[in-house]
């Protein structure tokens, strides 16, 4: 099975370079073939030229500049319009995810599950230097989202998450522009009928850049997505679930 590895990217020459380099070391050590394909989010600092000259040192690294206006959902769609593999990963590119889990991804979609969600907040997860608001902020949201579709899943909104090729497919169209990306893709794959597994996660704060979610821009966004897929999911009939009767909505932690 390939794997494709979606980074969106802006402005993130402080550590795309190390990204990159430890997502591909760590998958050519399993022996699992890859692509990495990096989004180029409008950057107006040295990420393009960077990324352009490791992918001239190594075939499975791709650099994309993304068709689309400036936004972590467009640049998430744009990547997931042109990656090749059996299933793909989206990580984010300022080393706050461990190469290591994704290879826990690789194995968990491998043995025949649709989805490998990442929870930062289970038994065997680490989080390192979280800013204690956004931590606050990120539990009450999804409190908020595990009661509202009762899916028992904690970390909905972490970007970091595997599908197979087959779920992309399934969850189409997708709307986001922005950061909801993050909850669209799960939410849309959980009630349009597919299995997923949950593990455990190493999370770190990033030591180079700046984040580029902002919190009160995104607060009505979010919403507006966690709505539209609960509606869909109650009000559609089933309309939009995977055709197969094979599927399954449990969670397997």
């Amino acid at each position: 099975m390939k794997l494709s590895v979606v980074i969106p990217a802006r402005n993130e020459e402080g550590s795309i370079a190390e990204t990159v380099a430890t997502v591909a070391a760590r998958l050519d050590e399993e022996g699992i073939d890859r692509e990495i394909i990096v989004v180029d989010d409008g950057s107006t600092d040295a990420t393009a030229e960077t990324v352009k000259a490791i992918a001239a040192q190594d075939p499975g690294v791709i650099y994309l500049r993304s068709p689309f206006r400036n936004g972590f959902g467009f640049a998430v769609r744009a990547g997931l319009e042109r990656f090749s593999g059996d299933a793909v990963a989206v990580m984010m590119a300022d080393l706050s995810d461990d190469p290591d889990d994704l290879v826990t991804y690789y194995r968990i979609l491998d043995s025949g599950v649709d989805c490998a969600f990442g929870s930062r907040f289970i038994k065997g997860s680490s989080v390192e230097d979280y800013p204690w608001f956004k931590l606050v902020i990120n539990r009450v949201v999804n409190f908020g989202i595990r009661v509202l579709f009762a899916h028992g899943y904690n970390d909905t909104t972490n970007a970091f998450k595997a599908y197979r090729r087959e779920v992309i497919e399934n969850v189409q169209p997708l709307l986001s522009h922005h950061f909801n990306l993050t909850v669209e893709l799960p939410l849309k794959a959980i009630v349009r009928g597919h299995s997923y597994e949950v593990t455990p996660i190493r999370w770190r704060n990033r030591k180079a850049g700046s984040s580029k979610l902002s919190l009160q821009e995104m607060g009505s966004r979010y919403l507006f997505i966690v709505l539209y897929v609960f509606f869909e999911h109650h009000l559609s009939r089933g309309d939009y679930r995977r055709p197969d009767e094979g599927s399954s909505d449990d969670i397997r932690n």
